[in-house]
């Protein structure tokens, strides 16, 4: 896709989309969902004790209706190993929240999306839950293949726990996409590489870390 296709479409995005930045984003939904509808706190734990979402990287979502689009969200600036199930956020097909009033007060400041959101928004076309993760050695091999765009994975036995994967055979294209601080235009390019590769279970974003996706939060996982 050119850059200036990318361009319109970017633009395209942010006239839909609410400011996540600005004053939009303190009207959160802070919601308590079943545990099946968001990783449950062993999840959070071991992906943490790993390394892959260190501080408040990373973030995840689940797919919570379809019509209208809703998906539970984990909120920005937050450590995941302690997150707790009071604090998944709900936005709309924009990465708006979706306005309540606030169990913690009027004069309380409520936990914002992430700005990632358009990323998740794009990948749940396809998928019912994200997890995006920011391990050492995801992002070491980012940069180490950002030229190819990408690099196979096959051989190991391990790749048949992806979704229609059933033998070590399977070569797996793990796409890179260049990061990029402006979300709406990272958005359309993510779309891009969504259409391009639908077999894809992941994608890299260069010196950032991973996304991975499933049907479901435990395919996922």
């Amino acid at each position: 896709m050119e850059r200036r296709e990318i361009d319109r479409q970017a633009r395209r995005v942010r006239e839909r989309c609410t400011d996540l930045d600005g004053a939009e984003a303190e009207r959160q939904e802070i919601a308590e969902y079943p545990s099946a509808e968001h990783p449950s706190d062993a999840d959070r734990q071991r992906f943490d004790e790993r390394g892959w979402v260190m501080g408040t990287s990373g973030n995840f979502s689940v797919v919570i209706g379809r019509d209208p689009l809703r998906l539970a969200i984990t909120p920005s600036a937050a450590f995941k190993g302690e997150l707790q199930a009071d604090q998944i956020l709900e936005m709309d097909d924009r990465g708006a929240p979706v306005d309540a009033p606030s169990p913690l007060g009027p004069t309380t400041t409520r936990p914002r999306v992430s700005a990632e959101a358009l990323l998740h928004l794009e990948i749940v076309r396809g998928a019912g839950a994200v997890l995006h993760t920011h391990s050492i050695w995801a992002t070491r091999l980012s940069e180490r293949f950002a030229k190819a765009r990408g690099f196979f994975i096959e051989g190991y036995e391990m790749l048949k726990g992806l979704e229609g994967v059933r033998t070590h055979e399977h070569r797996e294209w793990l796409p890179i996409v260049e990061n990029d601080q402006d979300m709406a235009r990272l958005s359309v390019v993510v779309r891009g590489v969504l259409e391009d590769q639908p077999q894809a279970h992941g994608f890299l974003l260069r010196r950032h870390g991973l996304y991975t996706w499933g049907n479901d939060l435990p395919q996922a996982v």
